[in-house]
């Protein structure tokens, strides 16, 4: 038998995608399909894709595709009206042959190993979930998945979780109701971990229903921050860009990535809340104040850090950038 050698990969530092297939896959759902001749970065189930939609505009999108085809990469996307303009950009304006620019793949939820997994989608929070489903399905672990929505036809990809069987629930709210949460998370079930994603108010349930399980069962990715970013009680500090060789103060109800751009230290951005992970740097001196909502504590033991939403509680913060 004979291989074809591969192509080498792209710069590692930005992705040429052209645009292979776009086709809605819900109501209010479209689904891209990114295609590059060369062989793309890995990526592994939970991790997300910058896309540069603009200049200004850039978006963070589940991976929900096949980790296997290096040459493709696909994302859904709601249209959400009352957004910033990302997902109307996708919707009204991308369209197949398009090209579009990405930053490689990144993950802050990750699958980790276990006996037994419970996911928990809401909406369009499907769509981290299922590279994970296909991956323990396809290594035989327990699984079952709960999964809501406002309307049965807004819920991306039906067909493909309704192949997979009964360990498949899938429950619109406007004929089905809320989604029982007691039913799979009491009562506390060693070796099970949970992965959810959706709107806050059912993950702020999720964590609730949860508070008596083992710490590290619950693994979340969130769309929208859950704490607020500016306080009524923030006061200045300084910030040092180590690499950059560049002081500056902070002043209250600014934010550090803020302060990083109108010094001429660039930093890639997408969601400015806290919760995409796309401006993560390291904190080298200082005691952050963590405000995110992606790092777990061990990231944050390790010098993690967010620049978008966290401050700085020692009056002096340096970090790498």
């Amino acid at each position: 038998m004979t291989t074809a050698a591969m192509a080498p990969p792209l710069d590692a530092g930005v992705l040429d995608l052209m645009v292979e297939a776009k086709r809605p896959v819900a109501d209010g759902v479209v689904e891209l399909v990114l295609h590059a001749p060369q062989p793309l970065p890995a990526w592994s189930p939970g991790a997300h894709l910058d896309l540069v939609l603009a200049d200004d505009l850039v978006r963070s999108y589940s991976l929900c595709g096949d980790p296997d085809d290096r040459h493709r990469y696909r994302v859904a996307v709601l249209r959400e009206p009352a957004g910033r303009g990302g997902s109307a950009h996708v919707h009204d304006t991308m369209r197949a042959g398009d090209t579009v620019r990405a930053a490689p793949p990144a993950n802050h939820f990750a699958l980790v190993d276990a006996p037994r997994y419970q996911f928990i989608a809401g909406g369009i929070g499907i769509t981290p979930l299922l590279a994970m489903i296909r991956a323990v399905e396809a290594r035989g672990s327990a699984w079952s998945l709960l999964y809501g929505g406002r309307r049965l036809a807004s819920m991306a990809y039906r067909d493909e979780l309704e192949r997979l069987g009964d360990q498949v629930r899938i429950q619109p709210e406007d004929t089905a109701g809320r989604l029982d949460l007691a039913a799979v998370l009491e009562p506390v079930r060693a070796g099970t971990l949970v992965y959810a994603c959706g709107p806050e108010a059912l993950l702020s349930a999720v964590e609730e229903r949860m508070s008596a399980w083992p710490q590290g069962s619950l693994h979340l990715e969130r769309f929208a921050a859950a704490g607020t970013a500016h306080r009524d009680d923030d006061s200045a500090f300084e910030v040092v860009f180590a690499r950059s060789g560049i002081s500056a103060t902070v002043p209250p109800g600014v934010s550090i990535l803020d302060v990083a751009t109108d010094c001429g230290v660039f930093v890639p951005r997408s969601c400015s809340e806290g919760i995409c992970g796309t401006c993560e740097t390291e904190v080298i001196e200082g005691e952050a104040d963590h405000r995110d909502s992606v790092l777990t504590p061990e990231d944050r033991e390790a010098g993690s850090f967010m620049p978008c939403v966290s401050r700085c509680s020692s009056g002096r913060l340096v970090i790498d950038l």
